[in-house]
């Protein structure tokens, strides 16, 4: 990648580490007797708890926050369209790790069309291009985190071979956009390191804050649902979200927290276990489906 974002020419190790980059998980070994874990088993509806928190380690990078924050597709801009949003980007999740190499080119062609709109203009403060292969590798690696992370946090830490195993498809995730297979990790230890040295870009500045201030406080929803989900949603976002991104956002975490988001987690893993995969997973299914019936009829995809 050109030295303007992250220089791969560096041999020396990353600045930060995964102890301030990724969260914590304490589970434990796997609690699930499965020999091998694949990212189509990541597909669990538990697995979007920590969903705004996977948005705000995007907007890391000011080029994506001003990308978002300045969008010029308003039928798929967060704070008018939250719902919208949430579908796509779920739905893109579902096709990247489930679809067909045909159905995955749909969605790109989709996706492309909105971004071809998102470019930064003379009144930005930063440049950006939702084309840059580079940015959409730093989204993907966020999307990666964010699932091995919830994946973790409800069956438990995975060896270093059961981690390989489920990293082994995971270029899907950029390929669905623009990046290539040469851009993506090759091993997961790879990844980290890419990911380390990625974090070290991030930096929020008062418009971002402002902007993930709102997102966190659902001011984008009606009244109602805002106070019922609110405290919920900034509980899971943060314990969700590295300590390096807690930090520079000014997020509180205390030792109590830590413990109460810990106990939450293990109980829902042992919940997990007694409901049916195809209610797990049902949702990922549904998202395929809806998609198959748009590119049947010819409707937007996104």
């Amino acid at each position: 990648m050109p030295a303007h974002y992250l220089d791969d020419t560096v041999e020396s190790e990353p600045v930060l580490t995964s102890a301030r980059t990724r969260i914590k998980i304490t589970s434990g070994p796997n609690r699930w007797s499965r020999k091998k874990h694949v990212l189509s088993d990541a597909i669990d509806f538990w697995s979007f708890a920590g969903a705004a928190a996977n948005v705000i380690m995007q907007l890391g990078w000011p080029e994506v926050a001003y990308g978002v924050m300045e969008s010029k597709v308003p039928s798929g801009a967060l704070v008018h369209h939250p719902w919208k949003r949430a579908r796509t980007t779920t739905q893109y999740l579902a096709v990247a790790i489930l679809g067909t190499d045909e159905e995955r080119m749909a969605f790109r062609e989709a996706v492309n069309g909105a971004h071809r709109q998102v470019r930064s203009d003379e009144n930005s403060p930063v440049k950006y291009n939702a084309f840059n292969r580079e940015l959409q590798m730093w989204v993907a690696a966020c999307l990666y985190v964010g699932i091995e992370d919830s994946y973790q946090l409800l069956h438990g830490t995975l060896d270093e071979i059961q981690i390989e195993d489920f990293y082994a498809t995971a270029s899907k995730l950029g390929a669905t956009l623009q990046v290539t297979e040469e851009m993506w990790p090759t091993t997961r230890a790879d990844f980290e390191v890419y990911w380390n040295r990625g974090c070290e870009r991030v930096v929020f500045d008062e418009a971002s804050k402002k902007f993930i201030d709102d997102l966190v406080g659902l001011k984008m929803i009606n009244l109602p649902m805002r106070l019922m989900f609110r405290n919920l949603l900034k509980f899971l976002t943060i314990g969700t979200l590295p300590p390096y991104f807690r930090d520079q956002l000014g997020y509180e975490w205390s030792e109590a927290d830590r413990r109460r988001f810990e106990h939450l987690f293990v109980f829902v893993s042992f919940v997990n276990r007694f409901i049916p995969k195809f209610i797990r997973h049902g949702g990922s299914h549904a998202l395929m489906m809806d998609l198959r019936r748009r590119l049947k009829t010819g409707r937007n995809i996104i």
